[in-house]
């Protein structure tokens, strides 16, 4: 029972079948085929990080969480979208649209932060395909995608532990599981509105 479990872990199990879900969708779409299939995931990256970006300047959230206003990613993404010349106006709708999400309360957020957390790990593998197929990098095109100078592992497993330490009553932990549901399900309806499908567009 997730009761059991240490937040941590009960964000991971809770999340676990849409995680694999996401995943596979966001491969099949060769998100990094060339530039317009890789601006379309940037766009996902976008409403993503927009959407989350109020959580990092959140002052309950950075009282039960020290680092947090230095983890945001969404200078690195905006800044990704304007080497690959990203429109404009598409960088303004995709704004827009994240603005719409409303995270209830802190609790929710902590279940959001895990899920963007999370991704950093998974960053290191697509950085290898960005590497080879598109030729951009941590300094150019891809840097929202960049390690944590204390090393992807090391900085997963600290934001890990602060979650583990916290004292939650069981409503807010139901609240934090709620948040990363939330927050996986808003970026697989981004990836399926913003990313190109082959199988469609021909």
């Amino acid at each position: 029972m997730t009761d059991q479990l240490t937040l941590s872990n009960a964000l991971r199990s809770e999340t676990h079948d849409l995680h694999e879900v996401l995943d596979k969708r966001v491969m099949q779409l060769n998100p990094f085929a060339d530039s317009k299939h890789y601006q379309g995931f940037l766009r996902m990256q976008l409403r993503l990080h927009t959407a989350a970006e109020p959580l990092y300047h959140n002052t309950k959230l950075l009282n039960l969480l020290p680092d947090l206003s230095g983890r945001s990613r969404l200078n690195a993404v905006l800044s990704d979208c304007e080497d690959v010349e990203l429109n404009n106006t598409l960088i303004a709708e995709d704004q827009r649209i994240a603005s719409y999400i409303k995270i209830a309360d802190e609790y929710e957020g902590l279940g959001w932060l895990y899920a963007l957390e999370g991704s950093t790990l998974g960053a290191a593998m697509l950085l290898k395909h960005v590497k080879n197929q598109l030729n951009l990098s941590e300094t150019f095109g891809a840097s929202h995608m960049a390690a944590h100078s204390d090393g992807r592992a090391t900085h997963w497993k600290q934001f890990k532990a602060m979650l583990d330490q916290l004292e939650l009553t069981q409503a807010q932990r139901e609240k934090a599981l709620a948040g990363a549901t939330q927050a996986f399900i808003f970026v697989t309806d981004a990836v399926n509105d913003v990313m190109i499908d082959d199988a469609v567009a021909s």
